[in-house]
């Protein structure tokens, strides 16, 4: 008798060597001049697209888990002002189509941690 064979649960990494901009950097430049904040979030959204075609990362099945891990270099931020950033991240990954949307179907949960160091955010995208 054949055994059906198991779907392999795909996971990605991604690793950026920066952090995008955070949302009291974000605030002062919308406060500046009101088109800042949407050249801000196309930069920031094509970086990371770009980030994600240089490494080749695969898209994945929803719905997806993802775990995020910034080093920053001191504690001056608030972690809720880092994660602000999230949003340039997941709306990178749908442009480079590896999450086919970032809605309530496709994400199930995120997950933080910190650490202090070299800035970065490792990304780990698991489908559930």
């Amino acid at each position: 008798m054949n055994k059906p064979k198991k779907s392999m649960k795909m996971k990605q990494i991604l690793l950026l060597d920066w952090i995008p901009t955070d949302l009291n950097k974000y605030i002062h430049q919308m406060n500046r001049n009101r088109f800042a904040g949407a050249a801000i979030k196309r930069e920031e959204t094509e970086r990371v697209y770009w980030k994600c075609k240089e490494l080749r990362i695969k898209p994945l099945k929803s719905p997806v888990k993802i775990s995020f891990h910034w080093t920053v270099k001191n504690r001056k931020k608030d972690k809720d002002n880092i994660t602000f950033a999230k949003k340039y991240i997941l709306d990178g990954l749908v442009m480079a189509e590896i999450l086919k949307n970032d809605g309530w179907n496709d994400i199930d949960s995120f997950t933080d941690t910190f650490a202090l160091g070299k800035e970065s955010v490792l990304i780990t995208i698991e489908e559930i």
